[in-house]
């Protein structure tokens, strides 16, 4: 799903544009017990029930694209007859009047979801009828194209107030709140099925992870099916392996900082499109090659890359090509160079002001600055007086 494609669906989320028809709840203890169901028709809750329903709901629809929501699609397996895309489908099918269904996906998610805390798992079911969309993406309400029949999953931790003190008026004094066990923000959730292109497609959906390197990878085998990406701290350690892989001994700051300035580049040359620059081998080597890698090194290059793949791949029967979202590359929005007792912060656009030069004997590298330089927040002269008199 492309940001437009959230925005167009978060606005459901709203009073005025509401159409969710059901919403259950479960709220299951720190035993892995149901500890409290529940089953309404979602306008029959008061308005400001509602209105945190959607607080939540929109929550699960916020984040970077690549790091907190990432589109993911079924393998053939799980599309096949008794696979989870079909326990997904009756589900939204039913519009969440099957009890039966509704506890069994409960069960499936208390068994699979690893948490020690108490938390709430909160289910909707709703039918968006698109309106046309004009040739300059005006949306017009008149003309209609087609339904958007889904549900929307939220995971919302339960957690203890903070204590604290507050007037009590029936005793006329200040003395401690009550502590209440509150709903927290979603962690994880997931919208099924996807809207792709402004319509419904079955064949993916859209997951929201709070901490991008907690996916649940056991809750999404379990009860989702689908296949997810490297997480976003993944997709970083991948590339920087596959550089220093290839690169060998040979590795050099300048053949780094040329590679990451040839990723922004590429970046920058996808910027229009509406969906994320993904990287696979092909657009990889694209970058090393424009990076000026030797040629004799690019030779070893796609058998290393294999090898770095097999041994990212929990699946060794996989055939998923892995993926980098290009803004997931360490050094992309900021470039950190490190000594045991030295750390160097770097504008990832201003890497031509550092050089490595051998002076003395020693490597050494060079960082060029103008007269002035700020130390501790006191502005300072790079060279004392004595010097400047010279």
């Amino acid at each position: 799903m492309t940001a437009q494609d959230i925005k167009e669906i978060k606005k459901l989320f709203s009073l005025d544009n509401c159409t969710i028809d059901h919403i259950c709840g479960c709220y299951v203890n720190n035993e892995k017990e149901k500890q409290a169901v529940s089953k309404d028709a979602f306008m029959s809750l008061p308005d400001e029930e509602q209105h945190k329903y959607f607080e939540i709901f929109k929550k699960t629809l916020t984040g970077t694209i690549g790091k907190n929501i990432l589109d993911m699609e079924f393998p053939l397996a799980e599309e096949a007859e008794g696979g989870k895309q079909e326990a997904l489908l009756g589900l939204r099918d039913s519009h969440l009047d099957d009890d039966a269904l509704i506890d069994r996906f409960y069960d499936s998610v208390i068994e699979s979801y690893d948490t020690v805390e108490k938390y709430y798992i909160i289910l909707i079911h709703a039918i968006y009828d698109i309106p046309g969309m004009t040739t300059d993406m005006i949306i017009n309400e008149d003309a209609s194209e087609g339904i958007y029949d889904h549900i929307c999953c939220a995971i919302c931790p339960v957690k203890l107030e903070k204590g604290t003190l507050s007037y009590d008026p029936d005793e006329n004094r200040i003395s401690e709140k009550v502590r209440d066990w509150i709903v927290s923000d979603p962690a994880h959730g997931f919208l099924f099925p996807a809207f792709n292109e402004r319509t419904g497609d079955i064949h993916s959906l859209l997951y929201y992870t709070k901490k991008s390197e907690e996916l649940q990878e056991g809750f999404i085998d379990a009860v989702l099916g689908a296949v997810p990406p490297m997480s976003a701290g993944n997709q970083a350690d991948f590339f920087n392996t596959v550089v220093t892989e290839t690169l060998g001994d040979d590795i050099s700051l300048s053949d780094v900082m040329s590679i990451h300035d040839n990723v922004r580049v590429m970046i920058r040359d996808h910027s229009d499109e509406p969906e994320p620059y993904l990287m696979d081998k092909k657009e990889i080597r694209r970058v090393f090659e424009r990076s000026g890698i030797d040629d004799e090194i690019m030779e070893d290059f796609d058998w290393k890359y294999d090898e770095v793949v097999k041994d990212a791949s929990d699946d060794e029967d996989s055939e998923a090509e892995p993926y980098v979202q290009a803004t997931n590359i360490p050094g992309i929005k900021k470039i950190d160079i490190r000594t045991p007792d030295i750390v160097i912060k770097v504008n990832p656009e201003r890497t031509d002001l550092i050089e490595t030069r051998l002076i003395d004997g020693k490597e050494c590298l060079v960082i060029t600055v103008d007269d002035r330089v700020e130390i501790n927040g006191m502005n300072v002269h790079t060279m004392s007086k004595s010097e400047l008199k010279r």
